[in-house]
């Protein structure tokens, strides 16, 4: 264990870290951290919930000059839902430095509100790669003075095609600049990618110790395609899912169009289940984020990109409806449940043309992979599955000043809840969502449609 006062960090970010409850560094963070902090390019390994969001945080707001009003770190992120989530996470650590600027710059939302924040140069910009290119082009973003570039999930952002519009942000970007790489698999396009932006480049690559590997129990079976839709939902609702104790899932396919139909079918069982892909609109990508986030979505069946902006600890349940184009995208999924010594089953099903790519996952992991029979029983009708809370819609947010203790005190007071009855508070900019549990969900709508929040009317509606 190694902790962050031996670290050369600002008073203030280390109050930061003090306040976060941070005091030993984990591995990807020990090993990255010094060389950053010393101005050298740097490639790490790091998987989900490895703490990379805070090493190459802390080291771009170590190199921040507040007094100096331009851009200078600029941090690239295949998906909206991970740039807020790196957004917030900077936003933490920067608490005791006054007067820092962060944007965050995705597409998928108006360009006119952005363009307005832009009439000051941010410190910090967290964006999409096609967002953040558009802004350099019209000049409404200047990166002659960008001292830190990270690209943060960079293998995602190439497999979403990204690839030309880094290297065209590169292009107008300031020419002398550190380069910090995190990818969660070191595939060869990602390597390449490296040797083109990089300048000797400090390798990290962490994993865990045995003894601290997530619990993950592994299980293939074998189906037909004509019985996968059946084998699924017999998972889900059966006895392979009691065997995890699942209160959800995370379903993976691997099209888009296949996760839209498997959502479906569910839902027509009974499940309370949703589809989560890059073709859907921002809102609606969002609000499916946060119902499964505060469990009132049983059931979530996403791509493998699209499911980057989840963030869930303790998640029992990892079915790969389709498997895995490659091994190490295979490794990513799996390692979404057993986290935070949590104990996770992770379920694979494998039609007999998929076999070449089971074979591909095994020759990586180095061991036969445990294949378990698996008797497919047809649908035999609706049976409810239903996620244990519902989400209510406040049409209103942080622009009307409304915060979640505001919300919490309008549902225990007037209202009448237990706190034990209510779930996790959302507030975005210009609408909130709080989870009630299921049974209470009516009884909470129709207290606060006639009731006030902070001495104010709201429109409140359920998301079905």
């Amino acid at each position: 264990m190694t902790a962050f006062t031996t670290l050369p960090l600002k008073p203030a970010l280390l109050t930061s870290i003090e306040t976060l409850g941070y005091t030993d560094m984990t591995p990807v963070q020990a090993q990255s951290l010094p060389p950053m902090l010393d101005g050298r390019d740097v490639i790490a390994q790091a998987q989900t919930g490895s703490g990379k969001t805070a090493a190459f945080g802390l080291s771009l707001l170590q190199s921040l000059d507040v007094d100096t009003i331009r851009l200078q770190a600029l941090v690239l992120c295949p998906t909206r839902e991970l740039a807020d989530q790196v957004s917030k996470a900077i936003r933490k650590l920067a608490a005791n430095i006054p007067n820092v600027k962060l944007l965050t710059l995705c597409g998928g939302m108006p360009l006119g509100p952005q363009l307005a924040s832009l009439t000051h140069d941010p410190h910090i910009v967290v964006g999409t790669p096609g967002r953040v290119q558009e802004h350099l082009k019209r000049e409404s973003l200047h990166g002659g003075g960008i001292k830190v570039l990270v690209l943060d999930e960079a293998d995602r952002m190439l497999d979403m095609g990204f690839t030309e519009a880094i290297d065209d942000i590169i292009g107008r970007i300031a020419k002398h600049h550190q380069t910090l790489l995190f990818s969660a698999t070191y595939p060869d396009e990602i390597r390449a990618v490296s040797k083109r932006v990089q300048k000797h480049p400090v390798e990290v690559t962490v994993d865990a110790p045995a003894d601290e590997k997530p619990a993950i129990e592994q299980r293939f079976h074998e189906v037909e395609p004509a019985q996968k839709l059946d084998a699924l939902a017999q998972l889900l609702g059966g006895a392979h899912a009691a065997d995890a104790k699942r209160n959800q899932a995370l379903v993976f396919c691997n099209m888009r169009r296949e996760v839209d139909a498997v959502a479906q079918e569910l839902d027509r069982r009974g499940f309370s289940a949703l589809a989560l892909h890059g073709d859907m609109e921002q809102r609606d990508r969002d609000e499916v984020l946060v119902r499964f986030a505060n469990r009132s979505c049983a059931v979530l069946v996403a791509t493998d990109v699209a499911a980057r902006g989840l963030d869930i600890v303790a998640l029992p349940l990892v079915v790969s409806y389709d498997i895995a184009h490659d091994p190490e995208t295979h490794t990513h999924r799996i390692g979404r449940t057993g986290r935070a010594g949590q104990t996770g089953l992770a379920i694979t099903l494998c039609t007999p043309r998929e076999r070449p790519k089971a074979a591909n996952i095994e020759e990586l992991n180095g061991t036969p992979l445990p294949w378990r029979p698996l008797k497919v029983a047809p649908s035999r009708g609706k049976t409810l599955h239903l996620a244990p809370m519902k989400t209510l819609v406040i049409d209103a947010g942080r622009q009307d000043k409304l915060r979640p203790g505001d919300i919490l005190g309008a549902l225990t007071g007037d209202a009448g809840l237990d706190a034990k009855d209510i779930g996790k508070i959302d507030v975005f900019a210009t609408r909130a969502y709080v989870a009630i549990s299921r049974a209470l969900a009516n009884k909470a709508l129709e207290r606060l449609r006639a009731g006030k929040i902070k001495g104010r009317n709201f429109r409140v509606r359920a998301l079905s």
